[in-house]
């Protein structure tokens, strides 16, 4: 399997589990991961959100951990890189005010590289104007901004084009996998290894 490079965009308050988990599996797999966030530098950290759902109208934000970025968006070149993860949470609605965000965004699309976008990430998507005609999710309170530009949508993950979506991090495993499609990624999936009793 060759390695990919990927990029994923993060910054405060993104959602713990949509940050971590991927930036951890794709890498488990042997792909490059390198997360970024404007006005940070590698070496610094964003924090994380953790958001449960306990039944209430909306979900429940708890303060997660300190995530440590290994690169740096202004020394990146978008091109460079085979794919983007963009998570979810919070930092998603200040990110798409940063020109630099949207820019690497257009490209991935304009190169009609594999993206993968969950929970609250297409908000970024949707402000670099990149979503018309695509059947697309996302965090299940953003279906009209979702439809406004330009999607058809569509409950649970789904994958149009070079475009993987899910609603929430409950979706990793199915979200991910189509991820990996996407990259050309095969992973053995055969039965793991059962210890013989003693």
């Amino acid at each position: 399997m060759a390695q990919k490079k990927l990029l994923m965009i993060v910054g405060d308050f993104g959602e713990d589990y949509e940050i971590m988990v991927p930036f951890q599996a794709l890498q488990a797999v042997g792909h490059e991961v390198h997360a970024v966030c404007p006005e940070r530098e590698a070496g610094e950290t964003v924090k994380t959100a953790i958001h449960d759902f306990r039944g209430d109208q909306t979900y429940l934000e708890e303060r997660g951990h300190n995530f440590e970025l290994n690169a740096t968006l202004s020394e990146i070149d978008p091109a460079e890189y085979d794919g983007l993860i963009v998570p979810g949470g919070r930092a998603p609605e200040y990110l798409r005010t940063y020109e630099a965000v949207l820019d690497a965004v257009r490209h991935f699309f304009e190169a009609d590289k594999p993206v993968a976008a969950l929970c609250h990430g297409p908000q970024i998507l949707a402000a670099a104007g990149v979503l018309d005609g695509y059947e697309a999710t996302a965090y299940p309170a953003l279906q009209a901004e979702v439809e406004a530009a330009g999607c058809s949508w569509v409950d649970g993950v789904v994958t149009d084009g070079n475009l993987v979506t899910g609603q929430a991090w409950p979706d990793h495993p199915e979200w991910i996998s189509a991820f990996l499609d996407l990259l050309g990624t095969e992973v053995d999936h055969g039965e793991a290894a059962v210890p013989a009793d003693d």
